[in-house]
């Protein structure tokens, strides 16, 4: 199983989760201008893709499960676009096929403008709590604040840089319409990022689909139901090694 986290996180946002697979090979990623891993000097979707490929091949990865949370999901789509023969399942995990529509790009040109005028810790400070649809502060406290910790700790630059990727990503439904593997989706009803509409209208496209809606859940599945969500993503592993 290889995992690609979302916008303003990296690898370690698994760490937790990925206590509940204790039998399995896994591989994070950090993508491009997060984490451990530098900006590249054009940054796109498609880019980062290619920079997951340079991972499989450096670790000589042949078959795998791909799971992309958010914009790892948008990367993991553009991995399957030109790589799929490397997928056994593809996980769409709080993340959809389709590009920005321009109301949501007016939103990403606002959020650049705010972070180079104000620097992108008060940007991660209002991001980061709103991918949770519970009130953080009662339940999900040292979560929520271990990951503004490790955003903070990313560059203005990179951020921009990421927003604008996403920005200008494709549409990538036909991806999931040709795709020969079996896709895994989580949703979060109460999600604000990902519109719900967009969310359900994917789950139609692919051949093989293993849908899960989980009422309760903002952005954030695998702290906000990590449990329910590692048991969705076990039951997928199960299913796809058949």
């Amino acid at each position: 199983m290889v995992l690609l986290h979302g916008f303003c996180e990296d690898s370690r946002m698994w760490d937790d989760f990925l206590t509940l697979f204790p039998q399995r090979k896994i591989v994070r990623i950090d993508l491009p201008g997060f984490g451990q891993s530098d900006l590249q000097e054009n940054p796109s979707i498609e880019e980062m893709a290619n920079v997951v490929k340079a991972v499989f091949d450096h670790l000589k990865i042949e078959k795998c499960v791909l799971i992309g949370h958010s914009m790892g999901g948008y990367v993991s789509l553009e991995f399957a676009k030109k790589y799929g023969e490397y997928l056994l399942g593809l996980g769409m995990f709080h993340s959809q096929p389709y590009a920005d529509s321009e109301e949501k790009k007016i939103t990403r040109n606002k959020s650049i403008d705010f972070i180079r005028r104000n620097g992108h810790i008060h940007y991660v400070k209002q991001v980061i709590p709103a991918l949770f649809a519970y009130d953080f502060s009662k339940g999900y406290q040292f979560e929520v604040n271990k990951l503004l910790y490790n955003a903070i700790q990313n560059s203005s630059e990179n951020i921009i840089a990421a927003l604008e990727a996403m920005q200008n990503r494709v549409d990538n439904s036909v991806v999931l319409k040709q795709i020969d593997c079996p896709v895994l989706f989580v949703i979060g009803k109460q999600d604000q990022a990902i519109p719900l509409e967009n969310s359900l209208n994917q789950t139609a496209l692919p051949k093989i689909a293993d849908i899960h809606i989980l009422p309760s859940v903002g952005h954030m599945g695998m702290f906000e139901a990590k449990r329910k969500t590692a048991k969705i993503v076990k039951d997928f592993l199960l299913f796809v090694d058949k």
